[in-house]
């Protein structure tokens, strides 16, 4: 096998695959339950809207479509993350193609991607969003290597396309066009393709594909930048001057745990050929390694504009996803034979991400082993269940006062609607709806009914006689012992 894939590279492809079908495989069997940003989509795939909060809408917006075809679920969910991930990797290894001669490089590069913490461990917990953006940048890659290596009206129609997709997959994308037009300009044979008339045609596409939720972003601009940063300030109490040292500190920590891993595998395959491959350069190297310095020092102005002091490894992958490749463009600039890297790389990236990918698939099941429980063994289907079965029907609308209790309902009832009044508008005509569950989170002790949930029972017309909360407490997931989890619910039939 491993000689054919070496005689055939681009059987990498079909492996690919087969990894990522694996991965739906595994995270279904793993557990019912939901993750946070799963949770999430479950939650907002009952709505179509230009925007969401604080993340662009184009992952909502795929997992609406396919939980309106197929229906919400937690396999319509693995099945889209693990999709963009394929996807990525595919449009990465046709854009390696071009710039790269041979196929085992272009093969690496791809597998390169594997390497990546965001992609191998952070993505098989729990990503959305830096998954779609992922792809959009894939996807721009290919699009904008073809229109420099093979100029045609349909690469910049495709690379207008992966720039609009992007811009609303990630607010962060916007880097890569900048700084990929800005690294091409300095090479004269490059730079005719900036200049070339059909570039308007790919921003009118880019624009047209953007400008609805754009005129979203000017609506709710609080809403729509206010999360991220904040999450960006943990010390506003400092001086400016120390806010900046840690920003920086910060992100050269994200930096360098982003890219470790891939510099270490690479370093690893090919020791011995280092310093050739430090010093050898082509034009795609200087294209690729422009780009990446001037993502970075993009990164780094907005640390040291907004006096951000932590920086998250997954903000920085949509830049050090283009590290593989600007390695393979030094490899093969350097002159040196693939082939032993090759039959190196590929069962040490394979061992990296199967390895994570057993271990992260079994914590379900061992963190009990040590009295841990993580949201995967929530009995939530249990709960659903042991209600839809006392009461002999299931309810006609949910409420409840978090996401994660709301995401993990919706895939349980499909067909039931699901509200966060204080989240959503809750419309009259839904409030009538009996018989009506409410559901709050009580990890611990017996709580009161939320002050939200009070004001939305009240709304609907709900007295408070019929207030009063019940307790179901149900065995965990994968439970060790007699441990239970208990919910706070509340009943309101005609």
């Amino acid at each position: 096998m491993h000689d054919k894939v070496d005689r055939r590279p681009n059987l990498v492809f079909i492996t690919l695959a087969g990894y990522f079908l694996l991965c739906v495989v595994l995270r279904l069997a793993a557990s019912p339950s939901l993750e946070i940003d799963e949770a999430e989509q479950a939650y907002l795939s009952q709505f179509l809207q230009l925007g969401y909060g604080p993340q662009p809408p184009f992952y909502n917006w795929l997992q609406y479509g396919l939980a309106q075809l197929l229906g919400p679920s937690l396999a319509t969910m693995t099945l889209l993350k693990n999709g963009l991930l394929f996807l990525c990797c595919l449009f990465y290894g046709l854009a390696a193609q071009l710039v790269l001669r041979d196929r085992r490089l272009s093969a690496i590069s791809m597998l390169g991607i594997l390497s990546l913490p965001p992609v191998f461990l952070l993505a098989q917990r729990d990503l959305s969003h830096t998954v779609a953006a992922l792809f959009a940048v894939s996807l721009f890659l290919y699009g904008f290597l073809r229109t420099l290596t093979r100029p045609s009206l349909f690469s910049y129609l495709l690379t207008g396309v992966a720039v609009g997709v992007g811009v609303i997959s990630k607010y962060n994308f916007v880097v890569v066009p900048i700084a990929a037009i800005l690294a091409a300009l300095p090479e004269p044979e490059l730079r005719k393709r900036i200049f070339d008339w059909r570039i308007l045609a790919a921003i009118g596409i880019a624009a047209a594909i953007a400008l609805p939720h754009g005129v979203w972003v000017l609506q709710n601009l609080d809403a729509a930048s206010s999360g991220t940063l904040n999450e960006m300030k943990e010390r506003e109490a400092e001086g400016r001057l120390m806010q900046s040292l840690h920003g920086v500190f910060a992100l050269a920590s994200a930096i360098i745990g982003g890219s470790l891993v891939p510099l270490l595998v690479f370093g690893l395959v090919f020791r011995g050929k280092i310093r050739a491959i430090w010093q050898a350069e082509s034009q795609w190297t200087r294209l690729l390694g422009r780009i990446l310095v001037l993502c970075l020092l993009a990164v780094l102005l907005v640390v040291l504009g907004v006096a951000a002091t932590h920086v998250r490894e997954k903000w920085l992958v949509l830049f050090l996803v283009l590290l593989p490749l600007y390695l393979c463009l030094k490899i093969e600039a350097a002159q040196i034979d693939p082939a032993p890297g090759f039959r190196r790389f590929v069962p040490l990236v394979a061992c990296i991400v199967l390895g994570t990918l057993v271990i992260v698939s079994a914590r379900a099941v061992m963190r009990p082993w040590f009295g841990d429980y993580s949201k995967l063994n929530i009995p939530y289907a249990s709960f659903v269940e042991a209600v839809v079965e006392a009461e002999g029907r299931p309810p006609a609308l949910v409420l409840t006062n978090d996401k994660q209790v709301a995401g993990n309902i919706r895939t349980r009832l499909a067909d039931v609607m699901v509200a966060i009044p204080h989240l959503s508008d809750f419309p009259p005509a839904d409030a009538a709806k009996r018989p009506l569950l409410v559901v709050w989170r009580d990890e611990k002790n017996p709580s009161p009914l939320p002050a939200t949930l009070r004001a939305a029972l009240k709304a609907s017309g709900v007295e408070e006689s019929a207030q009063m909360p019940r307790q179901l407490e149900l065995p965990y997931i994968y439970a060790a012992g007699p441990d239970r989890y208990r919910f706070n619910y509340i009943w309101v039939g005609e």
